[in-house]
């Protein structure tokens, strides 16, 4: 697992801007408060990306904007070289997979099954028939998110008798049955204990390794710092962006958490420690 734990730089060539998802000018509304303020950022397949911040600093909401679940203010947001917009929701959702704070899985279906829903891909009629009939291509794509995820060994268990890391494994691998080009993760590590966070960031980088795009909101730092690109935002601006190195600093973080902290090198990768 240490290996597979690693900090390394990004598994695929850097992908040019219209392979991307990008916000450009970004601003989003809350009511009436401007919760997301001018961020242009780009996030690319092949990349692992975590937006951090303090509480409030727009992270959610920037996720949702790139998702088009939020509507935006200002600015524009594209997918491959074309406006979010332009995209019907089914297509949007075959190219961009969400992995909500709380995912709302269904107690009593079997994980298989709840896996097998990410095939819908948003296409679904009166929200419970897939609009094309199931495919081997189907099958074959729900077994490799089962494998991926670890989940096959209790795919016939009910999501009732599931522990709080199985069921954010089993929504992982939902996610993944879509074989998006993107997958956007909010908080997925909350409420987990360290095995199962670790968990998490060992099967995304996994994922990375094999193309896909990811973006999660984190809010811990130490595990943001094993992301190949950080996006730092406070007051719905950022604050900084660029590798760990260039943006874990305590100068950065001062001026986003108002916290002193020391940033050390520990074997390959950063640790971030607040100063008492």
């Amino acid at each position: 697992m240490t290996d597979l734990l690693r900090h390394t730089a990004p598994c695929q060539p850097e992908a040019t801007p219209r392979d991307a998802l990008v916000a450009r000018d970004v601003h989003v509304q809350a009511g009436s408060f401007p919760a997301v303020r001018g961020v242009s950022a780009t996030f690319r397949p092949g990349v692992f990306s975590a937006v951090i911040g303090p509480n409030g600093a727009g992270k959610s909401t920037l996720l949702r904007a790139l998702l088009g679940l939020n509507p935006v203010t200002g600015g524009e947001v594209t997918l491959a070289g074309r406006p979010l917009g332009a995209w019907s929701r089914a297509q949007r959702s075959r190219q961009l997979a969400y992995l909500a704070q709380s995912e709302g899985l269904p107690d009593g279906a079997r994980v298989r099954d709840v896996v097998a829903l990410g095939r819908g891909a948003g296409d679904w009629r009166f929200g419970l028939l897939p609009r094309t009939p199931w495919t081997p291509a189907d099958e074959a794509a729900v077994d490799a998110a089962l494998d991926r995820t670890d989940t096959r060994r209790f795919e016939d268990r009910r999501v009732s008798e599931l522990s709080g890391g199985e069921r954010q494994r089993a929504a992982l691998a939902r996610a993944l049955a879509a074989e998006p080009r993107f997958l956007l993760l909010d908080e997925p590590t909350n409420h987990l204990d360290l095995a199962y966070a670790l968990d998490v960031v060992r099967y995304l980088r996994c994922e990375v390794a094999g193309g896909l795009g990811v973006v999660a909101v984190l809010h811990d730092l130490n595990l943001a710092a094993r992301a190949d690109h950080l996006v730092l935002l406070h007051g719905g601006r950022v604050q900084a962006s660029g590798t760990p190195r260039e943006v874990l600093t305590p100068g950065h973080l001062h001026a986003a958490y108002g916290l002193h902290v020391n940033v050390v090198q520990h074997a390959d990768r950063l640790l971030v420690i607040p100063q008492d």
